[in-house]
């Protein structure tokens, strides 16, 4: 159930997302700013329709493969069950929660169905077109239900809303607290989007109704914006006191080495709001000081609310924020002195219990001696290094390499994944790369601070994971220089590759997966096989056998390289059903074995064992696909390459 949450949590990033955008056009158009009305009217259409935008992110975040027929299904599963409940109950009015229902089912929905296979005369509606047919059939059943169900969870919900928006300092407080202690397990945005797009309604003068304190703080309730304050004196003056006192505190020999640490993430704290990257360096380094931050988390949202401020931001509460909404924020200038205040409380607390407790926060840690000594090894990138191709092949290998890693996904701060051996993983030296913390949540997941560059460390990772290359950095560049410049063409002539396998030739483009389908890894062509032995189609020798034995890499003596990827998803079975016949660095002959498959069992538990064949270091060469449809092992003419 938690890793379904958190699942929910990384998938509002997407329409979150949207936020900056809206609320910057809400506000440079009313009147004491541009006063352009039809910009405020074009940020209130994002604002007004987030559920549908909620529907299409979650069901693309839900999705494997981040799929547009996902987050079209999202849209279709939101109208029908907006408009179904609608004609039952005019009265329900779902908000948020009818767009993530919608995108949670389709999100679900097309990962087990995107390849779903009809007759003939039905295989138009197919594979990925299936999707929003199946989501609204889903819709119409849940629309029925909860139209007649919803009025309960409503009234609880409305009861729960009137409490802590009526509770006045006891509601705003237990909100900041919840708000902080939640990060640690990546659920604070769950609560974050009740607070901040449904609670509490309000009528805008040209008579529309929005909902959510951001909404109704921008258009100008003067009710709202009581539960965004109170965040702004801990973002802007608070964390980077901490990470102050962290420097103060730090061992003399290591201030040098965390400082430039500590300054990049109190700024980024300072001027966006986007605190994790300084909460991740202390939360599981010394849980004290986390539990006294959410503390006084709570504390600064009492003290703003009993001065009556209200303010509010369409990010987070960062200077930028704060000066966007100044104008329209009541007694905003309090901020900044209850921001000093709390940045001296925060100051000496931190440094009187790092000191006092000896606690290991940044450049105190125990094995501080080995680190130092670590990070000097010849060929490491630096933490700043913004070569995330380098920096993705040291992650991956602290994790325990590719075959370790079952999913891979990333939020704001964090990468988010799902081990196969957990065990496996090295803390130090992910630390050693830059990550602000590692937190282990249930069985298999696996958190990793990062940091907002998250997003290019992801694609790096994820691009090094599908074309299985493993090449430590430095290598290619060395071999590309001693290497003979290559300018002809490398030929393979059709007699030279032969089939490895009984069964259907097909172009890539019908395999059902993205990154094979759009030649993402190469060319190539793919077999859905008949029988269980996967033969070499080529002379050369075998480069790599995947320790999950659902791959192999071959080598031309020409340098052509070839991975035979047996089945899709199949790195997740861990090898069972799969029985390698060669090694690394061993010759072969067309025709020799390499692996045996048992595809009777392994098609149960994938989803499909179509077999990509993929020339993965083709440059200026074309493949050319001579035959298709049914072919016997052995058989050529199938390919050349020119």
């Amino acid at each position: 159930m938690l890793n379904f949450l958190q699942r929910i949590g990384k998938s509002l990033m997407f329409p979150i997302a949207t936020l900056p955008a809206a609320a910057l056009l809400v506000r440079l158009g009313m009147d004491d700013m541009l006063n352009i009305p039809f910009m405020t009217a074009a940020g209130n259409g994002i604002l007004g329709n987030l559920a549908l935008i909620f529907a299409i992110g979650i069901a693309m975040g839900f999705a494997k493969d981040g799929s547009g027929a996902a987050a079209l299904a999202g849209a279709v599963g939101y109208l029908v069950l907006n408009e179904g409940i609608g004609a039952i109950n005019s009265d329900i009015k779902m908000g948020v929660f009818s767009g993530i229902i919608a995108g949670i089912v389709a999100g679900m929905l097309y990962n087990r169905f995107h390849d779903v296979k009809f007759p003939d005369f039905l295989s138009f509606f197919g594979g990925k077109r299936f999707i929003p047919i199946i989501t609204s059939g889903v819709m119409v059943v849940l629309a029925f239900v909860l139209g007649y169900l919803w009025v309960y969870p409503q009234y609880l919900l409305d009861a729960t809303a009137h409490w802590i928006l009526n509770s006045g300092a006891v509601g705003v407080g237990v909100y900041g607290v919840l708000n902080r202690l939640l990060i640690p397990v990546g659920l604070h945005h769950v609560i974050n989007t009740l607070i901040w797009f449904d609670f509490g309604s309000f009528t805008t003068s040209s008579g529309e109704v929005v909902k959510g304190e951001i909404n109704r703080f921008l258009n100008g309730d003067p009710n709202a914006g009581s539960f965004l304050a109170g965040f702004f004196p801990v973002m802007m003056f608070g964390l980077p006191s901490a990470c102050l006192a962290m420097y103060a505190a730090a061992k003399k020999h290591r201030k040098a080495a965390v400082g430039g640490m500590l300054l990049s993430i109190a700024l980024t704290s300072f001027l966006t709001g986007v605190t994790e990257p300084i909460e991740f360096s202390f939360m599981f380094l010394s849980p004290l000081l986390y539990g006294v931050h959410a503390l006084l988390t709570g504390l600064s949202m009492v003290i703003a609310y009993l001065f009556h401020i209200r303010d509010g931001f369409g990010f987070s509460a960062g200077l930028i924020d704060y000066l966007l909404n100044y104008n329209i924020a009541q007694n905003p200038f309090m901020l900044i002195i209850i921001g000093l205040v709390f940045g001296a409380i925060y100051f000496f607390v931190f440094y009187f219990l790092i000191i006092k407790l000896d606690l290991k926060t940044p450049g105190r840690e125990d094995e501080d001696e080995d680190f130092v000594e670590e990070t000097q090894e010849v060929g490491m990138p630096s933490s700043s290094s913004n070569d995330y191709d380098d920096k993705s092949y040291y992650y991956l290998e602290a994790l325990g390499g590719p075959d370790n890693i079952d999913s891979l996904d990333y939020c704001t701060t964090r990468l988010r994944m799902k081990m196969n051996d957990r065990d496996q993983i090295n803390e130090k030296q992910l630390k050693k790369q830059g990550a602000r913390g590692v937190m282990k949540v249930g069985k298999n997941n696996l958190q990793v601070i990062v940091g907002t560059s998250v997003e290019f460390l992801a694609e790096a990772m994820k691009k090094r994971m599908n074309a299985g290359d493993m090449t430590p950095p430095g290598k290619q560049t060395q071999d590309a220089e001693s290497a003979p410049a290559q300018t002809a063409k490398r030929v393979l002539q059709s007699e030279e590759f032969i089939m490895p396998i009984e069964g259907q030739v097909l172009p890539l483009t019908e395999v059902p997966d993205q990154v094979f389908a759009e030649q993402m890894m190469g060319p190539g062509f793919a077999i859905d096989p008949i029988g269980d032995t996967i033969c070499s189609p080529v002379d050369g020798k075998v480069v790599q056998v995947f320790p999950t034995k659902h791959a192999i890499g071959l080598e031309l003596a020409n340098g052509i390289e070839i991975l035979i990827h047996i089945g899709l998803d199949t790195v997740k079975l861990n090898g069972e059903g799969f029985e390698t016949l060669v090694e690394a660095d061993q010759t072969i002959k067309q025709g020799d074995p390499l692996i045996r498959a048992q595809f009777n069992e392994i098609k149960n538990n994938v989803p499909s064992i179509i077999t990509p064949i993929i020339f993965t270091n083709l440059e200026n060469e074309q493949v050319h696909l001579l035959k298709s449809g049914k072919l016997q092992q052995g058989e050529s003419g199938v390919i050349s390459i020119k």
